[in-house]
């Protein structure tokens, strides 16, 4: 399944990028925060999505100010924001359409565009959805959360009891939020979603309407989801037993009742059990990232930067290619690869930073870290100690490097390589110190 991304322009005039993915009756996912339609199809977000399009065509756009829409606008009030949704769904002549929200300011986005035209409207899906933006935190934490986004971003919560996987996820969300839009445009959209109040518009949903809600949700208060749905009497309201509005995290239960709502049949081809993971043989886990992804958009402008940040991805594929590796899965600043020998991955991870240097080491600077070991294989992905060890490696490094934990140095005793020890160094999620060493792959030395 793959995306088709498009572009349509909205009634003033600011250019949308939009993507469609799957068949069946059309699902708009309404925007309710800057993303970015390419970096999150690339990502983790990618399986979700693709679960969500099954038995529909599922549209997802990009709101003004972010990702592959256009950037340099300044308005994002509501009603501007809701212009955008109109231009998808008026371009790609939808007539009637099913609208989804997950969450932020797509429940508003969404109420007043129904209001506005019921007509249209088969069915509305509100997660995580609310009325009154006032009711969201009281006056004086607004005010600091504005400043905060405005300096920061939008903060993102960490449970201390998170597994390793969603925080993995989480970072990869802040990756994306980072390359999505400036923290201004963030502010902004923040302002416009906390002074939201469509109290008196509610009542005039077109039917029908299914409100979910986690009673634990700590974005947007369960309270407020219960008082949308009181406003609407003709809803469905259905409680999720959730302490978060993340999607992934709430996916099963999200998924089940979208398709219960539309009438959508699960895929058939999920009856049958997932195969067990299994423990592959021994390979060499190779990850790259890109040194300040953030400030590479900021010093080189959006398209200049776009083009860096697409030879960083041909270069990498093309040494894989040439050294017999596989690419597991785009990062959204950097590749995560494994190759079958230990001998073979550093020779992949030289000739990246040479094509790197020759390509043009003042744009483009990459961090490279390696660890080998047997990880635990699933859904063509790599899972365990092995590969979190390499992740940990590859962030020690600094743009141009490479460094590799001991065994990898051990795997390729003999083999003409330059190890430069750089000690013990303390990886975040692991209790003992790894010894890391740097390649060294410069003529020079």
């Amino acid at each position: 399944m793959e995306q088709q991304i498009g572009f349509c322009t909205t009634s003033d005039g600011v250019g949308i990028a939009y993507a469609t993915i799957g068949d069946g009756p059309p699902l708009v996912y309404v925007n309710g925060w800057p993303g970015h339609l390419a970096l999150e199809w690339e990502g983790t977000q990618r399986e979700f999505l693709e679960d969500l399009a099954q038995g529909v065509t599922l549209i997802r756009y990009d709101m003004r100010g972010s990702g592959l829409s256009d950037r340099h606008v300044t308005d994002f009030s509501l009603g501007t924001l809701v212009k955008d949704l109109e231009a998808v769904v008026d371009h790609l002549k939808l007539e009637r359409f099913t609208m989804l929200t997950l969450g932020l300011l797509a429940g508003p986005i969404a109420i007043t565009y129904a209001v506005a035209h019921p007509e249209r409207v088969a069915g509305l899906v509100l997660s995580s959805a609310y009325l009154r933006g006032e009711g969201i935190m009281d006056p004086k934490r607004r005010d600091a959360m504005l400043s905060y986004i405005e300096t920061f971003g939008y903060p993102m919560a960490i449970d201390p009891n998170m597994n390793k996987d969603d925080f993995e996820k989480l970072q990869e969300v802040v990756r994306i939020q980072q390359r999505a839009a400036s923290n201004e445009v963030m502010a902004a959209v923040a302002r416009s979603m906390v002074g939201v109040d469509l109290t008196d518009v509610a009542p005039r949903l077109p039917e029908p309407v299914l409100i979910m809600h986690g009673r634990g949700d700590e974005t947007i208060p369960f309270r407020l989801g219960r008082e949308l749905a009181l406003r609407v009497p003709q809803a469905e309201f259905v409680s999720l037993e959730a302490n978060t509005a993340i999607p992934w995290q709430m996916r099963q239960a999200i998924l089940a009742e979208i398709r219960r709502f539309m009438g959508i049949a699960a895929p058939t081809a999920s009856v049958a059990p997932p195969p067990a993971p299994s423990v592959g043989g021994l390979v060499t886990i190779l990850f790259t990232d890109i040194e300040e992804s953030t400030a590479l958009t900021q010093r080189l402008g959006d398209a200049r930067a776009q083009e860096v940040l697409r030879a960083h991805d041909t270069i990498v594929r093309e040494a894989l290619a040439a050294s017999g590796g596989s690419e597991i899965k785009h990062t959204g600043d950097g590749i995560m690869a494994s190759l079958p020998s230990a001998s073979g991955a550093l020779e992949c991870a030289i000739a990246i930073q040479r094509a790197v240097a020759a390509h043009d080491a003042d744009a483009l600077a990459v961090k490279v870290g390696l660890n080998a070991g047997e990880p635990v294989a699933e859904a063509d992905d790599l899972f365990g100690t092995a590969v979190q060890l390499a992740r940990r490696v590859c962030d020690q490094a600094q743009g141009g490097e490479i460094l590799v934990s001991d065994v990898v140095r051990q795997l390729a005793a003999g083999k003409g390589f330059l190890f430069a020890d750089r000690g013990n160094a303390a990886l975040k999620g692991f209790d003992e110190p790894l010894r890391v060493f740097e390649v060294r792959w410069r003529d020079d030395g």
